[in-house]
């Protein structure tokens, strides 16, 4: 009976308290589908998409500088990084593959890595820091391609080809949110994959997700760490996909580990359908979001609150601040108010 009681008022507490999260909209004015998006502090945040679009916001989302990149008009730059409100490197992700910077505000762009080989396709970008970054893209020739930056994303060196890793056939990246490859420690990344095999890749090792997987539209989209950037090596993590072709379909779309990807395990309650982005807020606190809603975790993963029914590509938060953004279709992007 005690024990009833205890699990009554737990399940009452975590409604009550997922119910005072909302989802305020910012923004619907650009016509592009966002699916990249980088929340350098509480004001500054910078999102990109198809169609060339580039959108900035020096005051936390209030008001959008919205911009074309000349010459570009046709590329889908699915993910970005910021560095303050005038630095910021974009990718474009394939016929031909781009990436571009500005160090002034988006005024112009160039130029700092192309690949016009038919089956390149990048996937996400991911810093450590404002030197350090790091780009996969989907197999080449059966290799999965990597490329690495030391100086702020201005130019940018293949890794040696015998040290790409290798998938299984079928087995790819989801361009779906810039957040398939992640920092794990202060100098290390992982990366998951999803289609007919889904799986984590951490150093020289490959773990099987507990995700829907098996088809061309299944697996990983994106995954989280908690902490990653501040420790030698982070063991709370967070996976997030589905199968974004029956995007209502709750059971394989989250999974949780807590020993740094070696294992993993479902939820008690899932978020409500496919989830193309999850992010950490806090250990405990994490938001994922996809093409059918919203949804907010407050005990680390193992139950999900849907919060909002809206749909949208990409979550993030603040790298200094507190502030979570939310962009997706018909150039819409939100804030979580909590």
């Amino acid at each position: 009976m005690k024990i009833a009681i205890v699990v009554l008022i737990f399940s009452f507490f975590f409604c009550t308290m997922a119910q005072a999260q909302s989802i305020q909209v910012l923004s619907d004015s650009a016509t592009a589908s966002l699916r990249g998006l980088s929340v350098v502090n509480d004001n500054i945040v910078w999102v990109s998409g198809s169609n060339g679009t580039v959108g900035r916001s020096i005051d936390g989302g209030e008001t959008w500088k919205w911009m074309t990149v000349k010459g570009f008009e046709k590329v889908d730059f699915r993910d970005v990084e910021a560095f303050d409100g005038v630095t910021a490197v974009i990718m474009g992700t394939a016929s031909p593959a781009y990436i571009l910077k500005t160090i002034n505000g988006g005024e112009t762009w160039n130029m700092v890595f192309k690949d016009d080989r038919a089956a390149m396709f990048l996937d996400a970008m991911e810093f450590w820091n404002e030197e350090s970054g790091i780009v996969i893209g989907d197999p080449v020739d059966g290799k999965i391609f990597v490329a690495r930056s030391f100086d702020g994303g201005s130019t940018w060196q293949h890794i040696p080809e015998a040290n790409y890793p290798v998938g299984e056939e079928g087995e790819v990246m989801f361009a779906a949110s810039g957040t398939n490859i992640r920092a794990i420690s202060l100098s290390e990344a992982a990366f998951v994959t999803g289609g007919k095999r889904s799986r984590i890749f951490i150093r020289d090792h490959k773990y099987d997700l507990p995700l829907l997987q098996g088809k061309e539209t299944t697996g990983a989209n994106s995954f989280a760490v908690y902490g990653s950037k501040k420790r030698k090596q982070s063991s709370h993590m967070v996976v997030a996909g589905g199968d974004f072709a029956a995007d209502t379909v709750r059971a394989g779309n989250v999974a949780i580990s807590r020993n740094g990807g070696k294992t993993w395990t479902d939820p008690v309650t899932p978020p409500a359908g496919y989830r193309s982005c999850v992010e950490y807020i806090s250990r405990k606190k994490i938001i994922t979001c996809g093409t059918t809603g919203v949804d907010i975790s407050l005990d680390g993963g193992e139950n999900w609150k849907l919060i909002s029914t809206e749909g949208f590509h990409v979550c993030r938060k603040a790298k200094a601040g507190r502030s979570v953004f939310l962009a997706g279709a018909g150039g819409r992007v939100a804030k979580l108010v909590w």
